[in-house]
């Protein structure tokens, strides 16, 4: 029979973590769905369609960070950009920091982690980002793009600049359908976080601090790379794996392995990879997922010798 103490106290800090979820996801989407209005897909093509390599890398991963489109979008915005003319190193820093680097991860990660690792998270995984843009764009990637079209890619969205009436009347209705999104959004979504709660509450009350601290702790060395492996092939949804891994740390695995497990599980989800390799060759693909890797396992080490 499982202790009445470690029920009370999973049962409590279930409540609490699902509690701050909810009021911070829905507050999130609904920020995001206005960003996502006012800062079209359009626009993003027009700023990284001309053609200057260096700053184009750096604005690719900015607008990769402040529009958080999922996989499934942001794929076919990366199939606009190669047809707009935009340089593929932009392009690629876009890929690499939209799923990693977005306002709803960014609050999740301060609400959960504080302001020092949340600062030292965004600061490696942007410069990452437009140092794999410009890194690929030097090894000729952009010859193992395929000339093709994603089916849905010229669908009609909302936004603002697409309205027609008033200044306010225009404003009201971007936010009754941002509002709309973020509510269809946190409907979809909440089973996720039901279940990352529901984790993270149980290794909180029943699995012992000496077995994390011993698998994953900053003492084993391999526990980043092999994080960063196990990670890439999941499908972790950030709004599961956050609260998950605040427990995992409360409980003394090394900041370093979370960001091992987060950064590879978000940046190169299989749905994503199957929606790149239709429009890149297996070399163009290979590079990005060993990019990823990179990426997840040098913020691992970094953090565990930063925090």
């Amino acid at each position: 029979m499982l202790p009445t103490v470690n029920l009370l106290d999973t049962g409590k800090v279930f409540l609490t973590i699902m509690g701050e979820l909810i009021l911070l996801f829905i507050g999130i989407s609904f920020l995001v769905a206005l960003i996502q209005r006012y800062i079209s897909k359009e626009k993003i093509k027009r700023i990284l369609s001309a053609p200057r390599k260096g700053l184009n890398s750096i604005l690719g991963a900015v607008l990769g960070a402040v529009t958080p489109f999922c996989s499934c979008s942001t794929i076919p915005i990366l199939v606009g950009l190669f047809k707009s003319g935009a340089p593929f190193c932009g392009a690629i820093s876009f890929l690499m920091s939209s799923p990693i680097l977005n306002p709803a991860i960014i609050a999740l990660f301060l609400t959960f982690f504080g302001l020092k690792v949340t600062v030292v998270y965004m600061v490696f995984t942007f410069i990452f980002a437009v140092i794999i843009g410009i890194f690929l764009d030097k090894l000729g990637m952009e010859k193992e793009v395929k000339r093709v079209t994603i089916k849905g890619e010229m669908q009609e969205e909302i936004t603002y600049d697409k309205l027609e009436g008033s200044f306010l009347e225009k404003n009201k209705m971007v936010i009754k359908s941002a509002l709309t999104d973020a509510i269809g959004l946190f409907k979809q979504v909440f089973p996720y976080l039901l279940i990352g709660a529901g984790i993270g509450a149980f290794i909180y009350g029943f699995v012992p601090e000496s077995l994390i601290i011993k698998v994953a702790g900053k003492s084993n060395l391999y526990s980043v790379p092999i994080a960063a492996i196990i990670g890439i092939p999941m499908y972790i949804r950030t709004e599961t794996m956050i609260p998950i891994a605040q427990v995992l740390v409360s409980k003394g695995m090394s900041y370093g392995t979370v960001m091992a497990l987060i950064i590879g599980g978000a940046g190169a989800s299989i749905p994503e990879l199957l929606l790149l390799s239709s429009i890149c060759k297996k070399k163009m693909v290979i590079a990005f997922v060993v990019s990823i890797f990179v990426v997840a396992t040098v913020t691992g080490y970094v953090f565990n010798i930063i925090i």
